[in-house]
């Protein structure tokens, strides 16, 4: 069996896969963070606060979605780490029988 096929090296290539995606959304969170902090500054004292509110609101689902996301991912990447112990667990006892 080649080490490409071998079940471990895929797990480990799909965590590596999902680590990547959560890497590039905290990247991209990051960003936002910074743009909203540069506009914040901009705005000053002389702001609209209903549209700032309606804006909260918008926010707020946005984290909730997010929130979704970075669970599911979370969850993905847990499910990754059982696969990938347990498969360690198998090449362990494999090389312990020969």
């Amino acid at each position: 069996m080649s080490n490409v096929e071998r079940p471990e090296f895929q797990a480990l290539t799909e965590l590596e896969r999902v680590l990547q995606h959560v890497k590039d959304e905290l990247a991209s969170w990051r960003r936002r963070a910074l743009k909203a902090e540069a506009h914040r500054a901009e705005m000053g004292m002389d702001h609209d606060v209903v549209a700032t509110r309606e804006r909260i609101r918008e926010l707020e689902l946005e984290n909730e979605q997010v929130n979704g996301r970075l669970q599911a991912a979370r969850t993905r990447v847990d499910a990754l780490l059982t696969r990938l112990k347990f498969l360690e667990e198998q090449v362990r006892l494999e090389e312990q029988a020969r």
